[in-house]
């Protein structure tokens, strides 16, 4: 394991790639995206080029850009970025966590290949394990998201195998509703980070132990999180139950629009006044300007600014 680092914790914000009109990188929202994330969201630590942040659908150089730039901005004001490395292809996961190191980042974090699916819980280890080692001065964090992966090992076996076998290997983030498996995790893995991935039921994952959660809603409801998160440690149940609950309810609304990705990143610009601008095909928005207005109500009555 990664030694002589600190453990994170706390809300990570998975970041949204900021886009023209054109679908080209607009790198110089960055600067204000990371002030907005700490004025207004109190969020200290950022994930980036992950599902949420449209990494799969971004170049290897794009990739790169995107990096350099949030580290650049980031220094000396946020507390980490954890860049996502995880590709199709091993050769083009180890370059991204090569370049993550050399510019700077504080972590890197690989998802499992999903389009040619690891034949064995050791294969994907070795996987993980070749990526780790292009970074080796970086601690390490699996991203688990079967949802989309189609990857659906138990996250507790791996463990065990990463530990072993990745030097580097600090921890996980763990985006599956099997909070079974993440407890499990939590109470015999103590001195790795379990991140939480699954916004809308945290408070479940606090209850088990969670260290910390990883989300794209924290990009807008940052601070309703912060505020739940302190009352759950302050043992204030009743008050984290309350404002879980809220959270909840926007999250119902949101899916009962049958929204998803490229609807939050219009869901953060219009929280923010940041133009994110529009997702990259093959994600289409849906959310039309009369929603608007309903939007922002329901965004102002969970997170006022």
């Amino acid at each position: 394991m990664a030694s002589a680092v600190r453990r994170l914790k706390g809300l990570v914000a998975a970041t949204f790639t900021p886009m023209t009109t054109m679908s080209d990188l607009n790198l110089p929202v960055i600067q204000q995206y990371v002030d907005y994330l700490i004025e207004k969201q109190n969020v200290r630590n950022i994930f980036v080029n992950g599902t949420t942040g449209e990494g799969m659908s971004l170049s290897v150089q794009e990739r790169k850009m995107l990096a350099e730039e949030w580290v650049k901005h980031a220094k000396n004001k946020m507390d980490s970025v954890m860049v996502h490395v995880g590709c199709l292809s091993l050769e083009d996961s180890k370059d991204l966590a090569a370049h993550a190191a050399s510019c700077g980042a504080d972590a890197i974090s690989a998802v499992s290949p999903s389009f040619i699916k690891p034949s064995s819980q050791d294969a994907l280890v070795m996987y993980l394990k070749e990526v780790a080692a292009a970074a080796p001065s970086l601690p390490f964090y699996y991203y688990h998201i079967p949802s989309l992966t189609g990857v659906r090992y138990q996250v507790f076996d791996l463990m065990g195998k990463m530990q072993k076998e990745i030097p580097s290997f600090r921890g996980v983030k763990f985006s599956d509703v099997n909070l079974m498996d993440f407890s499990l995790c939590i109470h015999n893995y103590k001195e790795f980070d379990l991140l939480y991935g699954v916004d809308e039921q945290l408070l479940g994952a606090l209850a088990c132990g969670a260290h910390g959660a990883v989300g794209s809603t924290y990009n807008y409801l940052g601070k309703t999180t912060y505020k739940m998160m302190a009352a759950f440690e302050k043992g204030d149940l009743l008050k984290a139950q309350e404002l879980q609950h809220t959270i909840q309810k926007f999250m119902v609304y949101v899916f009962d629009m049958g929204w998803g990705l490229p609807e939050f990143k219009q869901i953060m610009s219009l929280n923010s006044g940041i133009d994110m601008g529009p997702a990259r095909l093959p994600l289409l928005s849906s959310l039309q300007p009369e929603h608007h207005e309903s939007v922002k109500s329901k965004l102002k009555q969970l997170n006022p600014l």
